[in-house]
């Protein structure tokens, strides 16, 4: 019954696939048709036979592709599952012009339509195939019934990051335990007891796949469980108690004769060629927002200097790469002498001390002004930054500037954030923002850096956007 239903849903998943190239075609040819007569004013375009039989060789390449990238034999997350899209957009645009190149089939297929249908296919396919498996899933298509051994912490922790992660279409429908003092439900989820007999639920409750999320079972135990269950269900998915070492990236290497395995973690920061395109990229859409946002720049100084007398920008010395100082530039948000003003009001008030010990910031900071209040609200105040982009100082993506003082406080294990260059956003903006705890937003800055890609800046940012506008966590 689960094969059956694997291969309802790969074929439900080719025709939604199909439909989205097809509409991508579409929107290619739409914009063609209002483009074209702007450029050429008698445009002559014949629609042949040949051209539609080419066309079903487009589709078949789109889907070779998709297939080639495990896009229907894999589960991905959100963020991955983009990535992969993208690559396939790019790769199958390029596959597509080389066989009309080769070929000579120009004459059937503009190489302007190829390329508009790869562009199209960058938002068309993510925004088509993503929603129509959220739609199958809420009809029973695309799930997978999960087991997960372990109902301790780390079991609780696997079963929240698969509810959040719902693209991935796993439903949990128990935990299997022995510990005596483990509850009977956890998050409404039932725990039953007898780990040596999980395979009994596995046929009966139609399990797909099993998360053994109890390290403290011991290696002896775990081998003898995941080789019992492995010929039983599609996957045995063994989740460590392990937090702080890389996983984006992260590789598995077997050896035959030893039957062993390791685990080979990457430094994509030793490859220089990653931090000149980062380099490149931070600099010109730096100078292009600069460009882009000069005139509301203007507006905002003036709405500073107006409400509070006085210079509009607001510099403070920063951790940098390396550990060495450099001066943050910002709008002013707060009344001027607002450092004395601070000393005063720690001086005098245990609350605000001890919010300013913990956060490093201040709720319902009485020194900033309205016009600071809404830059803070909407991350106005960090456009000045750019210059500090420009400047090589900071990059778009990256950990949080850090001040000195802070950084006396932070332990060595966890300053891996000082090399690379500080962020006008970052990972702890995206995941809650000044609501996240100090200490859990010191981990996510070194866990950014230990699993740095390109790809993980792109995600950022375009979360970034999505935080900003809702204005979450800000103050």
């Amino acid at each position: 019954m689960i094969r059956n239903r694997k291969y309802l849903d790969i074929a439900a998943l080719v025709v939604v696939d199909v439909l989205s190239i097809t509409l991508a075609v579409g929107a290619a040819l739409l914009i063609r048709g209002i483009a074209l007569p702007k450029l050429y004013p008698n445009p002559v375009v014949h629609l042949r036979p040949e051209s539609i039989t080419f066309s079903l060789w487009i589709l078949a390449v789109w889907v070779f592709f998709l297939y080639y990238e495990g896009l229907y034999t894999k589960r991905f997350s959100f963020w991955d599952e983009m990535k992969a899209l993208w690559k396939v957009a790019f790769f199958s645009t390029v596959a597509v012009l080389v066989i009309v190149s080769v070929g000579q089939l120009s004459h059937v297929a503009s190489r302007g339509l190829i390329l508009g249908t790869g562009l199209a296919a960058l938002f068309v396919i993510p925004l088509v195939r993503i929603n129509a498996q959220g739609f199958l899933r809420n009809r029973g298509l695309f799930r997978r019934r999960v087991l997960i051994v372990g109902a301790g912490e780390v079991g609780r922790s696997c079963l929240m990051a698969l509810r959040r992660e719902q693209n991935l279409g796993y439903e949990v429908i128990g935990f299997v335990d022995d510990d005596e003092g483990t509850e009977r439900s956890v998050e409404g989820v039932k725990v039953h007891r007898g780990i040596e007999q999980v395979d009994r639920y596995i046929g009966p409750c139609n399990v797909s796949d099993i998360f053994i999320a109890k390290p403290e079972m011991g290696a002896d135990r775990v081998e003898g469980l995941i080789n019992k269950v492995q010929f039983m269900v599609e996957r045995v998915l063994f989740v460590p108690d392990v937090h702080s070492i890389p996983v984006i990236g992260t590789e598995i290497h077997h050896f035959f004769h030893d039957q062993m395995f390791s685990l080979e973690i990457k430094n994509n920061l030793a490859k220089r060629y990653n931090i000149l395109f980062k380099r490149v990229f931070d600099t010109l859409v730096s100078l292009a927002l600069l460009l882009l946002l000069s005139l509301p720049m203007v507006f905002i100084c003036l709405a500073i200097v107006i409400e509070s007398p006085g210079s509009p920008l607001f510099l403070q010395t920063r951790v940098g790469r390396a550990g060495r100082p450099f001066r943050v530039y910002k709008f002013r948000t707060m009344f001027r002498d607002a450092e004395q003003a601070l000393e005063s009001l720690l001086a005098r008030d245990d609350k605000a001390r001890q919010d300013w010990e913990t956060h490093w910031k201040l709720r319902n900071d009485p020194r900033i002004t309205k016009t600071g209040a809404f830059l803070r609200r909407t991350s106005l105040d960090e456009l000045p930054q750019l210059i500090n982009v420009i400047r090589g100082e900071m990059s778009l993506v990256g950990p949080r500037p850090y001040l000195p003082d802070e950084l006396r406080s932070i332990p060595e294990n966890m300053r891996v954030f000082l090399n690379v260059c500080p962020g006008i956003t970052g990972l702890w903006q995206v995941s809650g923002r000044s609501n996240t705890d100090y200490g859990y937003r010191v981990a996510l800055d070194a866990w950014y850096v230990r699993n740095w890609s390109l790809w993980l800046d792109v995600v950022i940012l375009l979360k970034t956007v999505k935080v900003v506008v809702r204005g979450d966590g800000a103050y």
